[in-house]
Parts: structure tokens; C-alpha cells; sequence
């Protein structure tokens, strides 16, 4: 397997495809990107962080040193979310920035994600130009007497939560007169400490803590969908939680468990949250095609447009700044508020989620019920199925396929610019093709659950049919 390339860094297997020759030479590549852009005085500035898993040490102590012989002053945060890394960006006034973090992939692998000026992945175009300096190595390390320096610094996680705790819409004392208990799943990766630390200073009264030891040496697969969290449903229910929280190794993904061991839905953390956020600044959301018709209809509540991108945080970012949205993310729990940054954050997304379950609880009269799962209820009520599909067709042939099952559908509204996606009255379906394997991905929504796996049976008997054809 190769090096896995997009706007979301560099990722692969540590020892196999991200071998320290390839780590070297990739941040070499990005110390003379950042350089070419760099206008200030002084050495460009870059903040570095990384999650907890076993490699990321190592592989940031190279990351460290490579960006000083290339001439670059480092900044480096230690065990830092992603968010906080990026807020750290703008913050520090920094020409850039690097996670060292795999995300919710397994514990053998590892990844450079890389950042702009402005704390944010880079663009294809910044991309491009990056990948081309690596290509044809034309960068070089820095004289003796350009070497850059090498600063730690702690105090990035409490720049993040204080930055949280002073949105306008966070009333910590209406959190604390809730008295919540929560559970904290972290699964020993970065958020092991600023997840529980930003619940205690929203006013949560009690937290149980799972997978919390920032060890990185994860208990589970640490994707937070619901085959890898039965310990940790099980733990909401046994410590008599009001509810549960989730959140990736590197913190850019939230998701929620309610009080009776379900799942409150990760396509529900920005449907939910933007339908407190909405009530209090109006304006256009977005969400990526894949994500849940209910984030249109809560928009629709509020007299407001609902915008859909591609897949991926730089495409809905992108078409976020285009639109001047107010709130928008994607339907994996990532949220991203510009009002705080441009970035999926799953810290804001758990301030976003608390002060609005404490402000529907605050609005109940005495004697009605006030758990999560009755809370959901208010949201609008949509099924997805997710499969996938081994293929043979050769990707630059797909669209042929696309085009075929489109014609075959007239009734639905089609949408092309990110594989297909068919819109139909009370339903959808979303084809694409993967970037790693010979598989598409196929994602449905209904009404109920039998009629979303419906659809999805029905699509992937079609693209056999026609595979079979070919």
C-alpha cells in the first residue's frame, strides 16, 4: 500500500509507506512551501502537535527537527487537538502548522496533516504547489547559522477551552443547575484531559471518565461508530448518565450516547447543535452531500438555506466562506462554527451540544421527562444505511456508470459533482467511488430503516447488473 495523499496531509502505515525517508521529505517540502509564502521578517513560524498514539513522539521529535534545519522556528504544543493546533495557528500569528495524527485510523498508522497561515488543511491548488516542490526537491536545509529554534508550549489547551468559554451563547449556569452526569470516552487519544477539563468548567457536575489516560494505546477501533462502542454504551447506562460523549483520537469528531445505551447519532451532533445555534444567529448552514436531509429541514425551521459541498472538511469550508454560513460541518459529529474557526471541532461541538440539551431541559415543565432520547425526538427523524460495493470497473469509467443509473431515474434530482448523488422526494441515495479501494461507497436515507437498506439493495443490484453487463 502507498501513501495515502489528499488536502488532509499525509497518511500511511509507520514502517511500511511512512518510513522516516518519506516523513523527512515531506516536511522538507513543506518548510520551503511555507518559506516561498512567507512575507514577514524573521524565520517563517510553524505550531506542531500530535495525538497520543505510540509513533506520534518520535515521528514529532523528526517533524521538529526537520522544520528547524530547514530554516523554520517551531512551536510545538506537545500531545494538542487538531482544533487547538489550528486555533494555535492564527493565534501565534504562525505560517502554518502540523498534526502529527491518523485520525480514527488504527494504531499503526500515522499522518502529517498540514496547515495553512490560516489554521486551515490546504487547498488543491496550495496542495499542488506543495507536492510539486516535493517532487523535484528543490528545497534546501539551512546554513548553520539559519538553523530554526524549537519552543514547547502548554498553554494552547487552555487558549482553546477560554476561547470556547467566551462565545456569547455558553451559560454556564444554566449547565450547572442541570446537574448532568456524562461519560467521557476519549479512547486514550488526545482529548484524554481537555475534553474532561472543557465539561467541568461548562458547569457538568459529575464525569465518568473511559479510555482517558492519553496512553494512546487505543481499547478499541478508535472510529467512534457504534460496532467499536458496546463497553461504552454499557458504562452510560451502568453509571446512570444523562448522556454519553465520544470523540476520535485527534478530537475533530463528537459523537453522543443517550441515556439508555442508543445512539444519539453522529449525523445528529450538527443537526442539533445548528438547531440551537440558528435560533440565536440566523444564517446559511452547510453540510456535505453524504450528510442527513434533517440539517435542511431544521435550516427550513429557521427561514434559512441549507447548502450542501463535496466530501471533506477544505470542500464544505470552502463553500462555507462562498456562502458566509453561520454553521455547517459534516455528518461524521464534525462541527465547524466560524465564529470560533474555520475547522471541525469537537470541543465546540460538545459546548454547542450541552448548552443546548440544558436549554430544551430548562423549557420542560415539572414532571416531564428530560433525557436525551426524548430530546432527539424534537429533531427530525431520518434512517441512513452505508454499504459499499467491490467493483471492477475502472474508476475513470465510473462516471459512465453514474450516467446510466442516472438516466434510469428520472424522477430524482441528480447531483454530479462528487460521484452521484440521486435526490428523490422522500429519499436519497449517494454513490462514490473510494480513493483507496476498488469500492463504492453507497449511502442512503429514508424515512425508516427498511426503507433506506431498501434503497441501497436496490442500487447495488442495479450497479451489478450493469457491471455484469459490461
Amino acid at each position: 500500500m502507498s501513501l495515502m495523499i489528499s488536502v488532509s496531509g499525509i497518511r500511511g502505515i509507520v514502517g511500511e509507506d511512512l518510513t522516516p525517508k518519506n516523513i523527512v521529505a515531506y516536511v522538507e517540502g513543506f518548510a520551503a512551501w511555507i518559506g516561498k509564502r512567507h512575507a514577514g521578517e524573521g524565520k517563517p513560524i510553524v505550531i506542531l502537535g500530535r495525538d497520543t498514539r505510540p509513533s506520534g513522539d518520535t515521528i514529532s521529535s523528526l517533524v521538529a527537527r526537520t522544520l528547524a534545519l530547514s530554516g523554520i522556528d517551531v512551536i510545538d504544543l506537545g500531545i494538542a487537538t487538531t482544533p487547538t493546533v489550528e486555533l494555535a495557528v492564527t493565534e501565534r500569528s504562525a505560517d502554518g502548522g502540523i498534526i502529527v495524527t491518523a485520525s480514527h485510523n488504527p494504531i499503526q498508522w500515522n499522518a502529517l496533516k498540514l496547515l495553512n497561515s490560516l489554521g486551515e488543511f490546504l487547498d488543491p491548488d496550495q496542495l499542488a504547489d506543495f507536492l510539486s516542490i516535493v517532487k523535484s526537491e528543490s528545497y534546501e536545509p539551512a546554513k548553520w547559522d539559519g538553523i530554526g529554534t524549537v519552543t514547547e508550549d502548554t498553554s494552547a489547551d487552555e487558549m482553546h477551552i477560554g476561547k470556547i468559554l467566551g462565545l456569547p451563547f455558553v451559560d454556564t449556569d444554566q449547565v450547572r443547575k442541570q446537574g448532568f452526569r456524562v461519560l467521557v470516552d476519549a479512547v486514550e487519544g488526545a482529548g484524554s484531559e481537555i475534553i474532561p477539563e472543557l465539561c467541568t468548567r461548562l458547569g457538568v457536575s459529575h464525569i465518568e471518565k473511559l479510555a482517558c489516560g492519553g496512553s494512546g494505546i487505543f481499547p478499541r477501533n478508535p472510529e467512534p461508530i457504534i460496532d467499536n462502542l458496546a463497553e461504552t454504551v454499557a458504562r452510560v447506562k451502568e453509571s446512570d448518565c444523562d448522556f454519553g460523549i465520544i470523540v476520535d483520537p485527534d478530537v475533530d469528531r463528537l459523537a453522543l450516547v443517550q441515556e439508555d445505551g442508543t445512539l444519539f447519532g453522529e449525523e445528529y451532533t450538527l443537526v442539533s447543535c445548528a438547531d440551537f445555534y440558528l435560533r440565536k444567529n440566523p444564517g446559511t448552514v452547510v453540510n456535505n452531500l453524504s450528510s442527513s436531509r434533517a440539517l435542511r429541514d431544521i435550516a427550513g425551521r429557521y427561514g434559512q438555506k441549507c447548502v450542501s459541498a463535496r466530501v471533506g472538511e477544505a470542500n464544505v469550508v470552502a463553500v462555507m466562506k462562498e456562502e458566509q454560513a453561520t454553521i455547517g460541518g459534516e455528518g461524521n459529529g464534525g462541527i465547524i462554527l466560524p465564529a470560533l474557526h474555520y475547522g471541525r471541532d469537537a470541543l465546540v461541538g460538545v459546548a454547542l451540544f450541552v448548552q443546548a440539551f440544558s436549554d430544551w431541559r430548562e423549557g420542560r415543565a415539572e414532571g416531564e421527562s428530560k433525557s436525551l432520547s426524548d430530546y432527539r425526538k424534537t429533531l427530525p427523524i431520518y434512517e441512513m444505511a452505508k454499504k459499499k460495493l467491490e467493483i471492477s470497473i475502472p474508476k475513470d469509467r465510473l462516471s459512465e456508470l453514474f450516467e446510466t443509473i442516472s438516466a434510469a431515474h428520472p424522477e430524482a434530482l441528480a447531483d454530479t459533482r462528487d460521484g452521484l448523488k440521486l435526490d428523490f422526494p422522500d429519499s436519497w441515495v449517494h454513490l462514490r467511488s473510494s480513493n483507496t479501494e476498488p469500492i463504492i461507497r453507497i449511502y442512503t436515507e429514508a424515512k425508516t430503516t427498511e426503507e433506506a437498506e431498501s434503497l441501497a439493495e436496490a442500487l447495488i443490484k442495479e450497479i451489478s447488473a450493469l457491471e455484469n453487463r459490461k
